[in-house]
């Protein structure tokens, strides 16, 4: 069997599961039906040797013997695997788990685009930050391999060593940053120690502001981390100092970080679809407010991402309202068209009412694999879909994979998710989820259509898979993902609300959703535009022909930015969202008729504008104290220059020069006060050096 150009290799594990390859090739689309080995791995070795040899790439349908097939493969052979036993065979419904087969098949054929890059170079130079022995101990451990320094703080009772074979200080860092291969720290205290040193380890004379650089740092305080989310930045390592097993694994990592190592670009961003700030006024802050690494600045009216500090968590991706953020691992058009092909295939294989449940590849595995092999394995109607990161998902991927047809959507979050000393991760997905339920029950779809797992049980997560409720799913639309992430997320919104049970016009939306409505109260308005100015989405329109506002509702992600900055405070946020046709266009908000200049009689201003400014400065502005000076305040900007030149105030006139002050004048005025006849009158001499 062939799907995109891959040859498939199928396997029943020793006849443990059920594998109808006839089906399998009919789902597939593929008009012949591949063979089902017993044993690809072991007896029938051979037959992936031949098919291996013939050059055309495989998809092995077995992940656990991926390392022995890689083996017996030639160097130059293009192979993928796919997990169809623990995720589908192996399950009291196995033998109902044909079509998702079929769909995981399907899914592993497609191909997956590289993703960017950025290199982290480490030449090893390793910065142990203990208080006594242990970071001692620690150092002599790796000084064989790593150029190490040992900073030590507040030390007490520490035995001077009786070999300074490691480069010993004491000193306390104030702050750290950067990342494996450039970290930079500021240490208070700083201070070499003695050579003289006899019952405790002393030191000379310590200086604070100390700064240093190191690739590597091993932080054995058992204190407050230098950085939040310390467990994602690479190359800092914090072991419990209390755990003699967790240092010795810290030191054996640390020993491996030295070289050149790539690091994806987990997100990209595009600046100019950033709604963070216009005109030093601060509209959306979600992603700032989840980022767990700080790896989220502000710079500028849009925000920076440091690819060195993330983490790819994706939060910043998930909860962005213009896709000034996306993320990239994979992209977000490859995340759809995998969802697309497993939903579809496994509609055309016969399967009903899907659940997609949507999991990580280091937790999310391991916890369908312990079902699978102690419980009852995942219903035939789960099917799993595994994304670099959970929080990475948001409202457009439940959205989209309701409308291709999943009755429910469930996302399995693992510890790497809860709450920690750097706050809860999963802060973002919740967030999302919680807007995709108000949606559902909006619509009439009821409660429960998206959820979050988050049990550490996998009996527990067993129990919750197998007690769903068979929900019919809505009926299902394979459109083409195409366009931004509110594109997509507004085309399957508009998919589900047309096929709703209870069909919405408009739905009221909690606050902070991304949808919703600018009321401007037009008495207050004066068409000042300052709310166009800094609308980043286009949402808030001007005319040029006319004085007049429009508004357009599909593209407002309700960042604020035009509250902020109304002079006249009559803007008001309205989270909802309108399936009406009018939402889809711009309507008009206020316009007037234009104010023309009283000498040229040229439209330049809005008349309520124009009479707001010469209420406030006509007669109460030194500049426009005089009638005739305020009437300037009613021309426009060429007239007004013309009228202010030609009534003799030249505002760029100097003025007559100052006269110099002389020395007759300091003695003229010193005989006028002593009451010297003469006084006032300029003497004259014929010496022309006197002053």
């Amino acid at each position: 069997m062939k799907r995109n150009g891959r040859t498939v290799l199928v396997c029943n594990c020793q006849n443990s599961m059920s594998v109808d390859g006839a089906a399998l090739a009919r789902a597939c689309g593929s008009a012949a039906a591949p063979t089902v080995h017993t044993a690809l791995c072991r007896g029938e070795h051979e037959r992936f040797e031949a098919a291996a040899a013939s050059g055309e790439p495989l998809l092995v349908a077995c992940t656990q013997e991926a390392p022995l097939f890689a083996e017996l493969a030639p160097e130059e052979a293009s192979l993928s695997f796919v997990n169809i036993r623990e995720r589908a065979g192996w399950s009291d419904e196995g033998g109902q788990a044909g079509p998702k087969m079929a769909a995981l098949l399907a899914e592993a054929a497609l191909d997956v685009p590289a993703t960017g890059a950025i290199t982290l170079t480490s030449e090893g130079a390793c910065l142990v930050y203990g208080t006594g022995e242990t970071a001692l101990e620690a150092a002599r451990a790796l000084a064989p391999h790593l150029d190490v320094t040992v900073l030590l703080s507040h030390p007490r009772d520490v035995l001077p060593p009786a070999s300074m074979d490691v480069a010993l200080f004491t000193g306390t860092i104030r702050s750290a940053r950067g990342w494996l291969g450039a970290f930079d720290v500021v240490v208070d205290g700083y201070a070499l120690a003695r050579p003289s040193s006899r019952r405790e380890l002393a030191f000379e004379p310590g200086q604070d502001g100390v700064t240093s650089r190191c690739d590597i740092i091993l932080d054995l305080t058992g204190g407050t981390p230098l950085f939040p989310a310390h467990d994602k930045r690479d190359g800092y390592l914090r072991p419990d100092p209390r755990n003699p097993a967790a240092v010795a694994e810290a030191v054996l990592t640390a020993i491996g970080l030295t070289g050149t190592f790539e690091k994806p670009r987990y997100v990209d961003t595009r600046a100019d679809l950033c709604a963070h700030a216009r005109n030093g006024r601060t509209g959306c802050t979600r992603c700032l407010d989840l980022c767990p690494t700080g790896a989220i600045t502000p710079r500028g009216d849009a925000v920076s991402i440091d690819p060195h500090v993330c983490a790819g968590c994706g939060s910043c991706a998930a909860v962005c309202p213009t896709g000034a953020v996306t993320y990239a691992l994979p992209p977000m058009a490859t995340l759809f068209e995998r969802l697309r092909t497993l939903m579809e295939t496994y509609a055309a294989a016969g399967g009903t009412d899907p659940v997609l449940l949507i999991h990580d590849p280091r937790h999310g595995d391991a916890m369908i694999g312990m079902m699978a092999r102690l419980g009852r394995g995942l219903p035939a109607r789960v099917i799993p879909f595994a994304v670099n990161a959970v929080t990475q998902v948001g409202l457009e991927l439940f959205t989209t994979a309701r409308a291709y047809g999943a009755a429910q959507v469930r996302v399995l979050t693992g510890p790497a998710n809860r709450a920690k000393d750097h706050g809860d991760e999963a802060a973002g997905l919740a967030q999302q989820v919680a807007l995709a339920e108000t949606l559902m029950a909006g619509m009439g779809y009821g409660a429960g259509r998206v959820a979050v797992i988050d049990a550490a049980d996998p009996d527990a997560v067993e129990e919750l898979l197998w007690s769903l409720p068979a929900d019919a799913a809505p009926p299902a639309r394979l459109f083409l993902p195409m366009g931004g992430r509110r594109t997509v997320t507004m085309l399957g919104l508009r998919h589900l609300n047309a096929a709703a049970p209870a069909p919405a016009a408009v739905l009221p939306l909690p606050d902070g959703a991304p949808f919703g409505r600018v009321l401007v109260a037009a008495d207050g308005c004066t068409l000042c535009l300052a709310c166009v100015g800094v609308c980043p989405t286009g949402a808030l329109l001007d005319n040029p022909d006319k004085p007049m506002l429009s508004f357009a509702q599909d593209a407002c992600v309700q960042c604020g930015l035009c509250r902020a900055t109304c002079p006249e405070k009559v803007i008001t946020l309205v989270p909802e969202i309108d399936f009406r046709d009018s939402a889809r266009g711009a309507v008009v908000v206020k316009e007037e008729e234009p104010f023309c200049c009283v000498r040229c009689g040229k439209p330049f201003a809005a008349k309520s504008s124009i009479d707001k400014i010469v209420a406030a400065l006509a007669g109460k502005h030194p500049m426009f104290a005089t009638p005739e000076a305020a009437n300037r305040l009613r021309m426009c900007d060429d007239c007004r220059v013309i009228d202010q030149m030609e009534g003799g105030g030249n505002p760029f006139a100097l003025g007559a020069p100052r006269r110099p002050r002389t020395t007759d004048d300091d003695l003229r005025e010193r005989d006028s006060r002593n009451g010297i006849p003469g006084a006032g009158h300029t003497f004259k001499t014929d010496n022309p050096t006197r002053h």
